[in-house]
């Protein structure tokens, strides 16, 4: 995920690395909202987005590892989450 935020501009990088850090300590901030999950997605985790202005951090919270993993950064619109289901195979 490193290598797509690098390719940000300037300022949303500044801002969506402060975001990103902060779900550290609270993965559920109240400007995050959590997104509907396909029905194989894998047990444990809940998916969630927040967003940094035009841009969506879409990251999952796995409570039982106490893990939260960014699974994509991308602008809205056009990002519409359709590919979802192939992030959650990464986990």
């Amino acid at each position: 995920m490193h290598g797509a935020r690098k390719r940000l501009p300037g300022h949303v990088r500044q801002q969506i690395k402060r975001v990103i850090d902060s779900l550290g300590q609270e993965p559920r901030p109240s400007a995050s909202t959590a997104l509907e999950l396909p029905p194989f997605a894998p047990a444990g985790w809940e998916v969630r987005r927040i967003r940094v202005g035009d841009w969506r951090v879409v990251y999952a919270v796995g409570d039982v590892w106490r893990e939260v993993t960014v699974l994509t950064i991308q602008k809205r619109p056009p990002y519409d989450y359709e590919d979802l289901d192939r992030l959650l195979e990464e986990l």
